[in-house]
């Protein structure tokens, strides 16, 4: 939420790009807020899951979910997994790695027995809107405030309803506690039509 939903928006932005571009100098020279915010959230099919904007990230994830399954289940060989990485690139994303360290061995994950991780990123992505949309409810005004620098009140909102319970309730309960409804993809669809509407003018 933090990284994408706030540090990307054009309400940050528009309280912070002065200071930045003071202290960038001629980096950001000619550069205005709103092509620096443009910039900062291009869309555009990449390699690298870590370097992927927030629209094409899920693919990422979908990607190394069915290769994970395919693997597990045994219907995929390990021998055969750059192969299947690399079509399942061009499937998805429309691009293919020249090597497989860009390719299926760029994460970490799987040489440390870390398999069925990567779901929880995605999910981190639909639990980040849904809240993002129950906060706006419950602030009416959080846009202004951001656009002011005011961060306490998205921060005391995520205190109250999300990080005191913390581990005491399983997330499906947090999600309902705060939002009043299950888990719902809906947000996530709808929090990125509307950011990139704006942004792209469609």
């Amino acid at each position: 939420m933090w990284e994408n939903v706030v540090g990307r928006s054009s309400a940050f932005w528009k309280g912070n790009y002065a200071r930045l571009a003071e202290l960038a100098g001629p980096a950001l020279a000619g550069v205005g807020r709103e092509d620096f915010v443009r910039a900062i959230n291009k869309v555009e099919p990449s390699l690298i899951r870590t370097e992927a904007d927030e629209v094409t990230y899920g693919l990422h994830v979908i990607l190394r979910f069915e290769l994970e399954s395919d693997l597990i289940s045994g219907r995929l060989a390990v021998r055969d997994l750059p192969a299947a990485w690399n079509a399942k690139m061009r499937e998805l994303l429309g691009v293919e790695p020249p090597d497989d360290a860009s390719g299926c061995l760029q994460d970490v994950h799987w040489a440390a027995g870390l398999f069925g991780y990567f779901p929880s990123y995605a999910l981190g992505n639909l639990y980040a809107s849904q809240f993002w949309a129950a906060m706006k409810r419950d602030i009416p005004d959080l846009d202004a405030r951001i656009e002011s620098g005011d961060l306490a009140a998205p921060l005391e909102w995520l205190r109250a309803g999300i990080h005191r319970p913390g581990a005491a309730l399983l997330p499906g309960e947090i999600v309902r506690r705060v939002t009043g409804e299950e888990l719902d993809k809906r947000h996530f669809v709808a929090y990125l039509n509307d950011k990139y509407s704006r942004i792209y003018g469609f």
